[in-house]
């Protein structure tokens, strides 16, 4: 199969992926490899499970926790 590469990208046919749910892009000289995972990536599951710290204003006023200048 051959497929265009256009300013926007690759299009694969849906076909192609079908049970497939995340893959690995890799480029190796002039061969891109495309390796199906089931691992997603992990940045998207940051926040899901916060550890719980005891107060309500974390996310807001991080910088000052860290430093220690928090009220």
């Amino acid at each position: 199969m051959v497929a265009k590469v256009t300013s926007e990208g690759l299009l694969i046919p849906p076909a192609l992926l079908v049970g497939i749910e995340a893959v690995e892009i890799r480029k190796e000289g002039d061969r891109i490899t495309l390796i199906p995972t089931s691992q997603p990536d992990p940045i998207l599951n940051l926040g899901r499970n916060p550890v719980p710290c005891g107060v309500t204003d974390a996310s807001e006023s991080h910088d000052q926790y860290l430093s220690g200048t928090a009220s």
